[in-house]
């Protein structure tokens, strides 16, 4: 067969094409975005007069960041589908307003871990929403703000947040996708976490990139969230609507975050956003689920019965249900309390119940008392011992207690608490830390040779229950008890947040549930 020069050349082209073609697509396939990690995580309550340092975020950074993130194992095809750079991640316990130099420092040793391996195919920012830092407002869209100007405004960022946190005009601006836990309590924590990096993963390979609309609504709802739990109405349906609209078309997810109640800041309040490529979609999706938000405003009630301390006391004595848990509200440190109020601990040991050994068998966690830590310590396991607690830190509703009673177990090496003492008062076993520490799983008690299953009472420093405790519980109540975080909001004595707010003000009119949209970080 005889080909002429021109067929010659034309197959040479056709083959080199084909080379090229296949080069292109080999290189396509083995092409890896290249994601960053960085967050800061904590609650914090402006009514309490706690300071939040440094050291409490327990910063992790570099490969140790991989910690927080199972789905991000070396196996898994998260990690096999980019090139991860983990700059750092802390997250601090529940507290008081972050020192403005705790804040610079952990900030600003992120950017230069960021700038390190610049530049970003994306960035996954992994936060809570409801930091409080002296001397600035809207921390979070700060610290976004301050990554943008670093690297960028194309670097795709995906912001995971709980559902607790607040998002402002500012954070929604400079994240591009978002997306919050669609439970309370948070048992889907790490699931919405993975969300966020598949969202993102997805927005990279697909070559989409940045969604077109960002859909943000602010609802004027402030409530704490003992009364917006998902176990219950109207929580449950008002979060069951969510994942029905992230399966429309151009829509790529929605989410509402309740909001954090114990901040004096104008962010603090209830937003709805949804983002995706279809205008109509998003919009209307967004606008659902604010409308459905604020027609059941009057329906979100406690997740528990409530009630003043003495009649909680009350009720647990005469329960036949062990153990009967009560919940110390006001000074929850998974909420932000200062964890050291010592009003509900002093009531308790002047109660005649338990003042005798052979009296109802209670379990009170937890109370500070670094003195007696080292009293317990000095004496050991079945000594007796004499020392103050409490009111370190928050002394407003009473002061440092005197406790007298017999070291019945003491341990160490507790990433939080660093060491525990159980110190029994009559028939009261009061477990004192050396840093405050909150009690929600069974172990947290059972290393301290306590079983609260058998416990006739047991009165824990938290809100609403969490999985564990609300498993083992005979029967519960919430106790309104004094402190930072008190669930009696009309009292807290607001300043800052933009007023009207339900249901601080009950009669509101002409309230805007219609769609703002937010532009795109790279859009002036």
């Amino acid at each position: 067969m005889c080909f002429s020069f021109q067929s010659k050349f034309s197959i040479l082209i056709v083959l080199i094409l084909l080379v090229y073609s296949q080069s292109c697509t080999k290189s396509k396939k083995s092409w890896k975005p290249k994601i960053a990690i960085a967050g800061l995580a904590i609650e914090s309550s402006t009514f309490s007069p706690a300071k939040t340092e440094v050291e409490a975020f327990l910063a992790r950074v570099g490969n140790d960041v991989f910690k927080y993130y199972p789905f991000l194992s070396e196996d898994s095809p998260q990690r096999q589908a980019a090139q991860w750079i983990p700059t750092l991640r802390g997250h601090a316990l529940p507290g008081g307003v972050v020192t403005r130099k705790a804040y610079d420092s952990l900030v600003g040793k992120t950017l230069s871990l960021l700038k390190e391996k610049m530049p970003y195919d994306g960035l996954f920012f992994d936060i809570h929403g409801a930091m409080s830092v002296e001397g600035l407002d809207d921390p979070e869209g700060d610290f976004i703000t301050q990554i943008r100007n670093l690297i960028g405004t194309k670097t795709l960022i995906s912001t995971s947040m709980d559902l607790h946190g607040n998002v402002s005009e500012r954070l929604a601006k400079h994240t591009d996708l978002i997306t919050c836990y669609r439970m309370a309590p948070h048992e889907d924590a790490l699931q919405s976490k993975q969300r966020a990096v598949d969202n993102l993963l997805e927005r990279l390979t697909s070559g989409k990139g940045k969604p077109k609309y960002k859909a943000w609504i602010p609802v004027p709802i402030l409530l704490p969230g003992e009364k917006t739990s998902t176990r219950i109405e109207p929580g449950k349906s008002l979060y069951a609507q969510i994942e029905p609209l992230t399966k429309k078309k151009g829509v790529i997810d929605a989410a509402i975050w309740i909001g954090y109640a114990w901040a004096d800041e104008p962010r603090n309040h209830a937003v709805v956003m949804v983002t995706g490529d279809n205008k109509k979609q998003v919009s209307e999706s967004a606008e659902t689920l604010a409308e459905y938000f604020w027609k059941v405003r009057d329906d979100f009630e406690f997740v528990a019965p409530t009630a003043n301390l003495e009649k909680s006391l009350s009720l647990a004595l005469k329960s036949s249900k062990k153990p009967y848990i009560i919940s110390d509200m006001g000074d929850n440190p998974t909420a932000g309390g200062a964890g050291d109020v010592t009003w509900t601990l002093q009531k308790l040991l002047n109660n005649k119940a338990f003042q005798k050994a052979s009296g109802p068998n209670l379990i009170y966690a937890s109370i500070p008392g670094p003195e007696m830590i080292i009293a317990a310590e000095k004496v050991g396991i079945g000594g007796k011992v004499s020392a103050k607690v409490g009111a370190q830190v928050d002394d407003r509703f009473a002061p440092p207690l005197l406790l007298n009673g017999k070291v019945e177990a003491i341990y160490k090496g507790d990433i939080h608490a660093e060491t525990e003492a159980v110190i029994r008062v009559g028939s009261i076993r009061v477990i004192v830390t050396k840093k405050r520490k909150p009690y929600h799983r069974e172990k947290d008690f059972t290393q301290l040779g306590l079983s609260p299953r058998k416990a006739d009472i047991v009165v824990v420093k938290i809100g609403y229950l969490v999985p564990e405790l609300y498993d083992l519980r005979g029967d519960w109540i919430m106790a309104l008890t004094p402190g930072g975080v008190d669930q009696d909001l009309e009292r807290l004595g607001y300043k800052r947040i933009k007023r009207p707010m339900f249901p601080l003000d009950k009669d509101m009119e002409n309230v805007d549930l219609k769609t703002h949209y937010i532009s795109a970080s790279d859009v002036q």
